[in-house]
């Protein structure tokens, strides 16, 4: 966590699983549905928290760009307001647009009054144009503002003005623009990296102190980003109301974020920048049967493969840029796993139910000896290592797992499943001249692919004929294998 210093629950915070987070958003409106307030209820809602809205201004605007804006009078939005904290008690507030320094002050006075929980403030001051929207006294009515908001999430044009700094062009940059921000408002920040240049694009919780926790992501090819700041500070603040701490709630909103602009593209709405999809789970999920026992382990899993996909092993090796010597260490250390994987995997065969998993379970011994093994010697020749704690503790727990069929085929399951998600992820970022193209070819094979599905078909199986002792075990394998992973690439 990099010393990051996560807040404690109070009273008047809600403790996680206790009821629906009633968030409440103050923003403009979007009539196509992809920003403002319809963003953030949409947010809210795919988040499992129960949305409310009150209206800074109606926005006349569609894909393609703004072209009115009416602004209701000031004793009206504290109407709004007054309506919703008289008679529901609100769990946490997102702010967006405001339009000037009177109905900042506005907002200031009721949150004074009112004090929730949580409040976010999504700074709505620079145009996707570059213009600045907000007049100097308005601009510095929202500095005061954001003192009191426990979360404020700029893009870097918004940082830039909040700290009367240039917009930073740099990771490195805008991480000092934050934590600037962060001292000078005794509030977390949350930094976007979404607008810089880089084929990454890592996110971070900046702490009042300085402390950083980064989350790393691999960037979504779409041009369908309308909204996507709205959509994550309302993400953000249903999540924190739910209980998560901001470094857990930014893993969790970065996920489902990425997912939404995965999915962005088959909406087809609108002709310009299109909304994401923010319903992109539970649309899945639908279209699913009843979630499998491999399912429910994988999400069970998500915190960890977000952590895998921050680690800067797993993004030098997406554009490249790992150093040749880390990646001898780890194929050094992946060789010495091989020969212990490949003793379990014979182990798996021999305690299979039928012949035709005895079958897949010894084609998997000679691809990792025979396939696998080929992709390491091309690179590290025949050379040998002494195994890493990180190694012997994985092979160890692989060897301890063979205690049942269920419970070992769950241990299994991440070393295809894990691998698999990586390879097709990463293989969109190969290209000519790309050091470590093998790898991603070899994780990326529709056949791995293919036999990380039976995999799981097998697993599901094992864990359909279990009894509840028995599917717990295989739960707690598959988890300790997750995490068994991560550790394998964050100390090479």
């Amino acid at each position: 966590m990099s010393g990051f210093v996560t807040q404690t629950a109070t009273a008047t915070t809600p403790q996680r699983g206790q009821a629906i987070p009633r968030v409440l958003s103050i923003a403009g409106t979007d009539p196509t549905g992809g920003a403002g307030i319809q963003a953030d209820l949409k947010s809210i809602a795919a988040l499992g928290g129960y949305g409310m809205a009150v209206v800074t201004a109606l926005v006349a605007q569609n894909t393609r760009g703004v072209r009115e804006v009416h602004v209701p009078p000031v004793a009206f939005l504290v109407a709004q307001l007054d309506a919703v904290s008289d008679d529901v008690e609100i769990d946490a507030v997102k702010i967006g647009m405001l339009q000037s320094a009177e109905i900042i002050g506005a907002v200031r006075e009721w949150l004074d009054r009112v004090r929730p929980p949580i409040v976010v403030l999504d700074p709505v001051m620079v145009a996707t144009s570059g213009d600045r929207l907000l007049d100097p006294t308005a601009e510095d009515a929202l500095r005061a503002l954001a003192s009191e908001a426990d979360l404020i999430t700029p893009n870097l044009a918004e940082l830039a003005v909040l700290v009367r700094r240039p917009r930073a062009t740099t990771w490195g940059q805008a991480l000092a623009d934050a934590r600037a921000l962060a001292s000078a408002t005794g509030t977390a920040v949350l930094l976007k990296g979404g607008h810089l240049d880089d084929a990454d694009c890592p996110d971070a919780v900046v702490a009042a102190d300085g402390a950083v926790h980064e989350v790393g992501g691999i960037r979504v090819a779409t041009r369908n980003t309308h909204g996507t700041g709205c959509s994550l500070s309302s993400a953000m603040a249903t999540l924190r109301a739910d209980g998560a701490t901001w470094p857990d709630a930014l893993v969790r909103a970065k996920t489902w974020l990425t997912g939404a602009l995965a999915h962005a593209d088959a909406l087809g709405v609108g002709e310009g920048s299109g909304p994401i999809d923010h319903f992109h789970e539970q649309r899945v999920a639908a279209s699913r049967p009843a979630a499998s026992w491999s399912a429910q382990a994988w999400e069970a899993a998500i915190t960890v493969r977000a952590d895998v996909d921050a680690l800067d092993f797993v993004r030098g090796l997406a554009d490249g840029s790992l150093p040749r010597a880390t990646f001898l260490r780890y194929l050094a250390q992946d060789a010495l796993y091989l020969g212990e994987y490949s003793r379990v995997l014979a182990k798996a065969s021999a305690l299979a139910p039928s012949s035709e998993e005895q079958a897949f379970w010894a084609r998997a011994v000679e691809s990792s000896i025979v396939e696998e093994r080929r992709l390491h010697e091309s690179h590290l020749g025949t050379a040998a290592d002494t195994p890493a704690p990180q190694t012997l503790a994985y092979t160890n727990h692989l060897h301890a797992s063979t205690r049942s069929y269920g419970e070992l085929v769950a241990a299994l399951l991440p070393c295809f499943w894990l691998y698999t998600d990586l390879g097709l992820r990463l293989a969109a970022r190969r290209h000519d001249g790309h050091p470590y193209d093998d790898w991603l070819a070899t994780y990326g094979d529709p056949g791995f692919t293919a036999a990380t599905a039976r995999a799981a078909e097998i697993a599901d199986a094992a864990a359909r004929e279990a009894g509840p002792q028995e599917r717990a075990r295989m739960s707690a394998a598959f988890a300790r294998s997750m995490e068994h992973e991560r550790e394998f690439f964050a100390r090479v």
